[in-house]
């Protein structure tokens, strides 16, 4: 018994003014203290004596001290095998409230590293995690699990772990009891549960099970959160519908059971002065749901575009990115919708200066992306003539250059119509774009995709029906550059050099 208590002194003593330092946590590592504690803690683990308890109450809170914000030690521990023997721990004395509270800050610490979550995967700490959960009725240590669980959550394996360990229906008894208080704690709390909630959607798997086919009840208690008062359940419940909105199939059953009408009333909440996170994510969960092809003239005979229309005077850029992007979705292969809002003066204007917004790069690539998208869906002059009267053509012929090649084609195939359709109109902005030294520069560069030295041979051919654009395609020796490209590897490349040279060839 002596020898109990002696080590329980010692280990205070190690534990109290060796590992809160640097300088205490390298000595500890130099004389190989982590391994003698996890040791100890190993051989210990299944006795549930008191003397015993405190002792791997000591040791718990000396890796906890150990590896508080050091990677480094965090690794080390983890490479030790030391996360299934704090499970074990935790299962085993779950009752002990001061070695419980000791594992999981440890837990929390170890937590945020990629390689401790494979490790937790191995383990059933879902389990003794939710079953720890059930029984606590203080705030504070429902919290302290919550830091646990929120790091652990985003892993996949893990997530379906909480789900199937029943975590999602402790979540909503939380949401259920907080939601009407104006209590901190409860507030807190409500959105701490929200969000975990919101987490576990990501996991494909963990999703699937909790959507259930449209018919589970998780689904059906995460709807009736976008009419709440409550702002955050609003965010919550907008952010779970866009989760539950990555697979087709359950979009398609989603917009032909009305949640697109329950988004849009969320939206109308919000258009002045509105919830900005409320807005993002009721945006997002409209543009998730419209990428399925049978869904797009659903959403836009239900207004959507209208309703999206309503944010273009936001200056928020995450509410100007999830707009571009639902407005592009809407209208894929929808000419009838492109035109409308390719005509649509101030929806033009605004992406137009957008596509400067220099210090927003998604929204300036999305407005870019937009641009493109309004003029190859609706192959309309209305259209090309607006957005050459507001400015556009010089940004449609920067984002020929874009590091992204989709970006770079849909320029080129946007530009060529441009060309065919409307050259006149859109001559001097192309010639001043200086757009023929950029197809020559992109048709001269080996590291050009395929089908961007496709799409430029295209867009030369049609741009030397403009006298001025043909001098200078004719200055430049494009001949030399195309002729070379009748060896291309791509079939499709050497046809159409073939053509492209003799189409120079006639007008020379």
């Amino acid at each position: 018994m002596f020898g109990t208590l002696w080590w329980v002194l010692v280990s205070f003593f190690f534990n109290v003014t060796l590992c809160f330092t640097d300088e205490g946590r390298n000595a500890v590592d130099r004389a190989g203290g982590a391994h003698i504690v996890v040791d100890h803690i190993r051989s210990l683990c299944s006795k549930t004596d008191p003397a015993s308890e405190k002792l791997l109450t000591v040791f718990c809170g000396m890796l906890m001290n150990y590896s508080n914000e050091n990677d480094t030690l965090q690794s080390q521990l983890i490479n030790m095998g030391v996360i299934p023997t704090l499970v074990k721990l935790l299962g085993i004395h779950c009752q002990n409230a001061a070695l419980t509270e000791m594992c999981l800050v440890a837990f929390g610490n170890l937590a945020e590293l990629e390689s401790s979550k494979e490790q937790f995967a191995y383990t059933n700490i879902a389990e003794e995690l939710v079953k720890l959960f059930k029984k606590q009725i203080e705030h504070d240590k429902k919290e302290m699990i919550f830091e646990v669980l929120a790091p652990l959550a985003e892993n996949d394996v893990i997530k379906l772990q909480l789900v199937e360990a029943g975590l999602v229906e402790c979540l909503l008894e939380i949401v259920q009891k907080t939601v009407d208080s104006d209590k901190e704690e409860d507030i807190a709390e409500l959105k701490t549960a929200s969000d975990l909630m919101v987490l576990l959607l990501l996991g494909d798997e963990s999703m699937q099970k909790l959507f259930e086919g449209g018919k589970g009840s998780v689904f059906q208690r995460v709807l009736s959160w976008i009419p709440s008062n409550s702002h955050q359940l609003q965010l919550a419940g907008a952010l779970a519908i866009a989760n539950f909105a990555r697979n087709d199939g359950n979009c398609i059953h989603m917009v032909d059971n009305g949640i697109v009408q329950k988004l849009m009333d969320l939206l109308d909440r919000h258009v002045e002065d509105g919830n900005v996170t409320v807005q993002h994510a009721a945006l997002s969960a409209l543009r998730n749901l419209a990428i399925p092809v049978v869904n797009k003239a659903k959403m836009l005979s239900a207004g959507v575009a209208e309703a999206v229309l309503k944010f273009l005077r936001s200056e928020m850029p995450p509410v100007q990115f999830k707009l571009l992007g639902t407005l592009r979705m809407l209208i894929d292969a929808q000419a009838e919708a492109a035109e409308q809002l390719g005509k649509n003066v101030k929806l033009v204007e605004r992406l137009v200066e957008w596509c400067e917004a220099k210090d927003h790069a998604g929204v300036m690539g999305e407005s870019n992306r937009l641009l493109s998208a309004l003029i190859r869906h609706s192959k309309s002059k209305d259209v090309i003539r607006t957005i050459v009267q507001s400015g556009g053509i010089k940004h449609l012929v920067t984002m020929a250059t874009s590091e992204h090649v989709i970006m770079q084609n849909e320029a080129l195939i946007a530009l060529a119509l441009i060309a065919a359709l409307e050259l006149v109109t859109a001559e001097k902005d192309l010639e001043n774009a200086q757009l023929v030294q950029i197809l020559h520069r992109l048709l001269s560069d080996d590291r050009s995709a395929p089908e961007i030295k496709y799409n430029s041979m295209v867009l030369i051919c049609a741009l030397i029906g403009s006298e001025p654009l043909q001098k200078e395609v004719q200055s430049m020796a494009f001949l030399e550059v195309i002729s070379k490209l009748r060896s291309h590897e791509n079939k499709t490349v050497a046809q159409q050099a073939s053509l492209t040279e003799q189409r120079l060839a006639v007008e020379s």
